[in-house]
């Protein structure tokens, strides 16, 4: 019970300010269209629950599993097997992961099926399974992490250059819907379990980064794939108001159709994935067994009506606050309601707060959590305010933000802690969360929609890019000062244990 009334909290924390900001702006800005109104309502109502069902479920079924196949394979000594593992996994877990589904459905609809939504579940899906099993490995022969993330950086820079600004933004935006709330939970319990078997003076450190390498994977495949097969010019539009005037039943049905069976068919690998894995590797006990499905079972409801949520209700209302924004005398004023609604979506995400706690943890109070949710928050607010100067002002591109952002953080992981390297890599993608996917880049698309010298593919894309990006150099910002005062008092922090590295507080 208590479990189910912290997932409560979690979903009410992660969706009511985004609802208080539409309402605020519903009555004095932006007034919607009834239907719209109610069933944005209706859309929020759903998303709470199906939300606290879904993290219920993951919490008692897709954790458990994630941990108890990591232990397993490290157990079981054979290489083959942990590398078929991460493909495998790192595949199921993320085509099944929301955030995903909602952005793939955006850039199908967005680029009138040029790019279908199959498409580029299997393409992102392949790449995090192929990083996911880089990065077991790398906990396994204890390669060095910032080295590690260099040459996968440096390497999609250079894909990057080589690419069109379109697929460089589906690239990045697919890097940070990748980091959701089924996949980050999942990813991290199965380092866990690696790292606890396998052990050493650097198991801390190896409990962050792999939900950060995992990521890296889809900007290589997405970026690869598109020079190999030839980019393909792609065009950009929404039919903003097509999606206002559907009625309340007529959205809701359809919605409830689609989502159902595009659930049952991503979560069917994992349910495969537990019964083969019952009988060759893990052989866990009846309760455990039951626990796992019952898990599933709850997972696959949240999902179905958190999703449900989302495409009735939040997207098209995300749309067309934004079209509505773009369309104002001044419509500079998108910047500060930008930052705005930045600011709250990370701060009361929960993956974000249990990173926070997690960090405040493995440091023993060394850095506290509320120093990470603020640069958490500064990093994903100035992303939110670059992206909509992007929109307003062409001359601005996604680049400018990339290529110096990737740089700096790949020269400021060789000036911090180790472990500083992990979380922030680890931070950039869990600060896009669900509400990143679901409203900061459908509020975007409408404000490209109506800004007559914008374009909604090259333009509203690369906000997940840029909230997922930013968090990363502030967070290695931290580091270099949390380094810098160790030092300072004559202390390793390379070396010393987290009980004995010095307090970082906004005071000192």
């Amino acid at each position: 019970m208590n479990i189910l009334t912290e997932k409560i909290k979690e979903s009410l924390l992660a969706i009511l300010p985004i609802a208080v900001i539409v309402l605020v702006l519903h009555f004095v800005l932006t007034p919607l269209p009834n239907v719209l109104f109610i069933r944005f309502l209706i859309g929020t109502t759903i998303m709470i629950i199906g939300l606290t069902i879904f993290l219920f479920g993951a919490e008692i079924g897709v954790v458990p599993l994630g941990e108890s196949l990591g232990s397993g394979l490290v157990r079981k000594r054979k290489l083959w097997l942990m590398i078929a593992a991460g493909l495998l996994l790192g595949f199921f877990i993320t085509i099944a992961e929301p955030d995903l589904s909602v952005l793939a459905s955006q850039v199908s609809t967005v680029t009138s099926n040029a790019i279908t939504k199959l498409e580029l579940l299997v393409i992102v899906s392949g790449g995090v399974g192929i990083l996911l099993a880089v990065a077991l490995l790398r906990i396994v022969f204890n390669i060095s992490l910032a080295k590690l993330f260099a040459v996968l950086y440096l390497l999609g820079l250079g894909l990057a250059v080589f690419s069109s600004p379109d697929y460089l933004a589906i690239a990045f935006d697919s890097s940070g819907a990748t980091t959701g709330s089924m996949s980050v939970p999942f990813i991290l319990a199965l380092g866990a379990g690696v790292s606890s078997v396998r052990g050493g003076r650097t198991v801390e450190e190896d409990s962050f980064g792999l939900a950060g390498l995992s990521s890296s994977g889809p900007v290589l495949t997405v970026l690869a794939i598109s020079l190999l097969t030839g980019s393909r010019e792609l065009h950009g539009h929404l039919e903003v108001a097509a999606a206002a005037n559907l009625g309340i039943v007529e959205s809701y049905s359809q919605a409830l159709a689609q989502v159902s069976m595009e659930v049952a068919l991503t979560l069917l690998p994992i349910v495969v994935i537990l019964l083969v894995s019952q009988f060759t590797l893990l052989h866990l006990t009846r309760r455990q067994f039951s626990q796992i499905v019952k898990g599933l079972i709850y997972t696959y409801i949240g999902l179905v009506m958190f999703l449900t949520g989302v495409h009735a209700g939040f997207l098209h209302t995300g749309i067309t606050i934004g079209y509505l924004l773009g369309g104002l005398e001044y419509r500079w004023v998108v910047l500060p309601i930008g930052m705005l609604v930045g600011i709250t979506i990370v701060s009361a995400e929960p993956a974000v707060n249990v990173l926070c706690e997690q960090v405040e943890t493995v440091t023993g109070g060394a850095v506290r959590r509320r120093i990470i949710l603020v640069a958490l928050a500064a990093g994903v607010g100035v992303a939110v305010v670059f992206s909509m100067a992007r929109i307003l002002v062409p001359a601005i591109q996604l680049w400018m933000l990339v290529f110096p952002v990737l740089l700096s953080a790949i020269v400021l992981s060789f000036f911090v802690p180790p472990l500083f390297v992990g979380i922030a890599y680890d931070s950039g993608g869990i600060a896009s969360g669900p509400m990143t996917g679901t409203f900061i880049l459908a509020l975007t698309q409408g404000v490209a929609q109506r800004v007559e010298t914008a374009n909604v593919l090259t333009d509203a894309f690369g906000v997940v890019a840029a909230c997922s990006l930013a968090p990363i150099v502030s967070i290695m910002i931290v580091g270099v000062i949390y380094r810098s005062k160790a030092r300072k008092r004559g202390l390793d922090v390379e070396g010393a244990s987290a009980a004995d590295a010095p307090s970082y507080t906004p005071d000192q």
